[in-house]
């Protein structure tokens, strides 16, 4: 599959997603907390979910990108677990203390070890498509985490006709996406030699987290994301012409008092001759953020062609997976 034919699969994903999702039948008042844990691809969509239902789950919700889990999970505690290919590492050592813990956590992969484990465990777990790269795979924990989080709400019908929604307007207007991603990249290609920062209001920190993270692996290319307002309290400091670099800035329009941070950014950034590309949204909803989140993916494919590099492979990774495999 190309890379161009895996983003193309970022609606069947969602439809995939939809048509096997299993109701856990779990009731939130039976817990304190929730974590999810998952690594790189498989565990930015917990990034993007936490974010989204912020103002309308009542418990918190912590995102563990590492080996252990916090020494507060118990019984009590929601987990749920992404791995895409369901043999990372990190994710299997959480799964092991999970149980040991008396968790019974909810496993979202496409088989492999931590599948095995589910399935003997009689964990709930959910079976993505196999084939992709983890970071092209989004959609599938994405949604699989949206509908998971809507079921507690009582909101799981109306996700289902969302996302399908989202899901048909995406491919009706995938390549409306792609030249928007092409014109971002004609307004770059002078100075993306340089370091790529991307600036987030909290709303859109998951999405611009991604947009790093794919900048990184398809594109082979230093980015860097940073969220308004705690990053105007220290690396605003930094912003100077030394080396002209790309920002892009990603408004969600929440909060007023961030926009008007956002303002002053872009004039002192244009004046030490850095370039900015304002993107915000008319309406911040499930469906523009699913939008931005394809022109963004888009835009790192397209980079990675103009800098001519393998957008599929990703070697330095490859190879520490193989190294790790010798350390005892």
């Amino acid at each position: 599959m190309t890379k161009e034919e895996a983003l193309r699969k970022f609606p069947d994903q969602i439809e995939f997603s939809l048509n096997n999702y299993k109701n856990h039948g779990l009731k939130i008042s039976d817990y304190t907390n929730v974590v999810i844990g998952g690594l790189g691809g498989s565990g930015i969509g917990g990034r993007i979910t936490r974010i989204w239902f912020a103002e309308k789950l009542p418990l918190p919700v912590e995102i563990v990108s590492d080996y252990h889990l916090p020494f507060y999970a118990d019984s009590k505690t929601l987990l749920l677990l992404c791995s895409y290919s369901g043999n990372t590492e990190e994710t299997l050592t959480m799964y092991n203390e999970a149980i040991a813990k008396g968790l019974k956590p909810l496993v979202l992969t496409t088989g492999g070890k931590i599948l095995e484990k589910a399935q003997a465990d009689g964990m709930y777990h959910l079976i993505a498509e196999k084939g992709f790269q983890p970071r092209m795979a989004l959609c599938y924990p994405l949604t699989f985490l949206l509908l998971i989080f809507s079921e507690f709400l009582n909101e799981l019908d109306a996700a289902k006709t969302e996302l399908s929604t989202i899901a048909s307007r995406i491919r009706e207007r995938a390549a409306h996406y792609e030249s928007e991603a092409e014109n971002l990249l004609n307004q770059v290609q002078k100075q993306i030699s340089n370091k790529v920062i991307i600036v987030t209001d909290a709303a859109l920190e998951g999405v611009g987290i991604r947009f790093a993270q794919q900048i990184q692996e398809n594109a082979k290319h230093e980015a860097f994301q940073h969220t308004l307002p705690e990053a105007n309290h220290n690396v605003i400091e930094t912003y100077y012409g030394n080396v002209p670099s790309v920002f892009f800035f990603l408004r969600s329009g929440k909060n007023d008092r961030v926009e008007a941070r956002f303002d002053f950014l872009t004039s002192l950034l244009e004046v030490e001759y850095h370039k900015v590309l304002n993107i915000a949204f008319d309406e911040y909803d499930l469906g523009s953020m699913f939008a931005l989140i394809y022109r963004l993916d888009a835009f790192t494919l397209k980079l990675a062609d103009l800098r001519n590099v393998n957008a599929v492979e990703v070697p330095n990774i490859s190879s520490l997976k193989e190294f790790l495999e010798d350390v005892e």
